[in-house]
């Protein structure tokens, strides 16, 4: 039977175990962030939503000068080149007016000694020579190697700075890199006396666009910029030479000085060291670089986000929840994408998402459960005395019933079957066959209740108690207990055919015949019994006169008995006035009536 439950206790319980599962699901979440996969996807969702509409400096900061195939065609040789190539690079580009020269370039091995002295007279604090820094992994631990240029550069007069980069687990890189003495911070210092804090490089690089998005020159036009560029081109420019070959531009070529960056993922190109240099560069030199968040503020997130999913989970209708999810999720999402476009913090979606969702995907199991067992106990509570179409009813919409206890009109409906007695004692040998047999004689009966719209309350022996109007609403209860009892008339021939042919041999007893009491009024519907055990069922003055109304059928000497309140009702059927009764009980008189015949 379905439960009685206490709305206040329910309601607290649901709201209990609701934020238990929250809790699991920013618990789980919170530990899942810890893990590479997680990170990974923090990347992604970085390198997506920072590519959108991205931040960028008014100008340029550096103008690039890239050693290319172009400039190999040109040149005529292969790399390594003499390094007199150089000093002449520099001499052009000091000539054009440029403010600094960067070479994105180790040069930490010696050449021929005169090559290697047109270099070193070439330097000065203008030129900037790039470090490397490197960590060798060997079986008996880590070695930290640091690669600088040759010592007669530095005291040529030329600046140095680490040009190492880190990129994050996936391969993509996307952190500021963390020396105080990089590559571009000693550029920017040189250019702007501006000393780089250590604020400054924990912060992630805003990219500004796929490879190519900086200005860009070959070497080899560098070399003769009075015929390949035009007039003033590099007056007051820094420049940086590097590498940026087109065989190391795809992904999967794995080239030599070449990174995946944010564009990446929606390029699938790499872009070249000096590109990503020249990035670094404007973000020192801009701000537009990004703060990461604390880890604490990621848990806070996680667990408002885990809680939220309660709210989420309000709506009964799956499409509703399933919106207010999505919309949710892209609240989340476009939060983010605002804090790091304008407010240039970086608050990753990804984990605070995957906790609501996980959240609400929680509570729906739940709920799903909960309603799958509550479908149940209403199949097994009204599955027995209502027709199948009823009970689909009531568990597609629970809001139908009222289990607690109402007053509401009724109709109810006795019916008792005459010369049960006989059969009893022609079976008396045989109990088996008697529960077979009285099985025959109620099944059809129940059927036509249930056809009708009724509700079976009980059996007792031979007696069935039905009532229309609970626990759905049925406007035309009254006509509709009328047409079932007349059907339960017109089916007795069959039954007493069947029963004959249930008989033991020599077995001789009358047609068995059926009295039906039918009565409307105001009743009292629910649950009743005790804690352990109750049923569904009605109670009323109601009740007890349509039961003194199947009890006199027989001395009226009709089958059917109905009541004034029954005929008022149904007013489309024609009826007999049998007698006033006097009721147990009433000082008045009852009027009867009966169906009349059909013509």
């Amino acid at each position: 039977m379905v439960r009685r439950s206490i709305p206040g206790l329910s309601s607290a319980h649901g709201a209990l175990s609701g934020g238990m599962l929250a809790i699991g699901a920013a618990l789980v979440i919170g530990l899942l962030s810890l893990t590479a996969i997680v990170r990974d996807l923090d990347g992604r969702s970085f390198d997506y939503l920072s590519t959108i509409d991205p931040a960028l400096p008014e100008q340029p900061g550096i103008t690039l000068i890239a050693i290319d195939e172009p400039s190999m065609d040109a040149i005529g040789m292969q790399w390594p080149w003499p390094r007199s190539q150089h000093a002449e690079l520099i001499r052009q580009l000091r000539d054009a007016g440029t403010k600094a020269i960067a070479f994105d370039i180790v040069f930490a091995e010696p050449t021929d000694p005169e090559q290697d002295q047109a270099f070193a007279n070439a330097m000065g604090p203008d030129i900037i020579l790039a470090t490397d820094e490197s960590l060798i992994e060997r079986p008996y631990g880590s070695t930290l190697v640091r690669t600088e240029p040759l010592p007669a550069l530095v005291e040529a007069g030329a600046q140095m700075g680490v040009a190492s980069l880190s990129m994050d687990g996936d391969g993509v890189l996307r952190n500021m890199p963390r020396y105080r003495d990089g590559f571009m911070a000693t550029l920017l210092e040189t250019i702007t006396g501006e000393v780089v804090t250590e604020k400054q490089l924990l912060r992630r690089i805003q990219h500004f666009g796929p490879a190519g998005s900086y200005p860009t020159i070959s070497y080899y036009q560098a070399l003769n910029p009075e015929t390949y560029l035009p007039p003033g081109y590099l007056k007051d420019q820094i420049v940086m030479v590097g590498f940026a070959l087109q065989a190391n531009a795809e992904v999967g070529a794995g080239g030599v000085d070449a990174f995946e960056t944010a564009y990446t993922l929606r390029s699938g190109q790499l872009t070249p060291g000096i590109e990503v240099q020249a990035t670094i560069f404007d973000n020192l030199r801009t701000g537009l670089s990004i703060g990461q968040s604390p880890p604490w503020l990621s848990l806070v997130l996680i667990v408002l986000a885990a809680a939220f999913a309660l709210v989420v989970s309000r709506p009964r209708a799956p499409l509703k929840k399933a919106l207010l999810l999505s919309a949710t999720v892209l609240g989340i999402v476009t939060t983010g994408w605002l804090m790091l476009r304008f407010g240039r913090f970086w608050i990753s979606p990804v984990a605070p998402s995957a906790a609501l969702i996980l959240g609400v995907a929680a509570i729906a199991t739940r709920d799903f459960a909960k309603e799958q067992r509550r479908r149940r106990e209403v199949q097994n509570a009204f599955g027995q005395y209502l027709a199948p179409e009823m009970v689909q009813k009531i568990a597609d919409d629970p809001s139908l019933l009222n289990l607690g206890g109402e007053s509401r009109e009724l109709t109810i409906l006795f019916s008792d079957i005459r010369g049960f007695t006989s059969i009893s004692e022609a079976m008396s040998h045989d109990p088996q066959g008697l529960t077979r047999m009285i099985n025959a004689i109620l099944t059809p009966l129940s059927n036509i209740i249930l056809r009708h719209g009724g509700t079976i309350d009980k059996y007792m022996g031979d007696c069935v108690m039905a009532f229309w109007n609970a626990p759905l609403d049925d406007p035309d209860h009254g006509l509709h207990a009328l047409e079932a009892a007349r059907e339960m008339l017109e089916e007795m021939d069959q039954i007493n055919r069947d029963i004959q042919a249930m008989l033991p041999d020599g077995a001789n007893i009358p047609v068995i015949r059926m009295g039906i009491g039918v009565n409307t009024g105001t009743c009292v519907v629910g649950n009743m019994g005790s804690d352990r055990r109750f049923d569904y069922s009605v109670l009323g003055d109601a009740v007890n006169l349509a039961s003194r109304l199947e009890g006199q059928c027989k001395e009226q000497g009709v089958d059917i008995l109905v009541g004034q309140a029954t005929v008022n009702a149904a007013s489309s059927l024609t009826f007999r006035k049998v007698a006033d009764i006097q009721v147990k009980g009433r000082s008045a008189t009852e009027p009867t009536y009966t169906l009349a015949a059909q013509s």
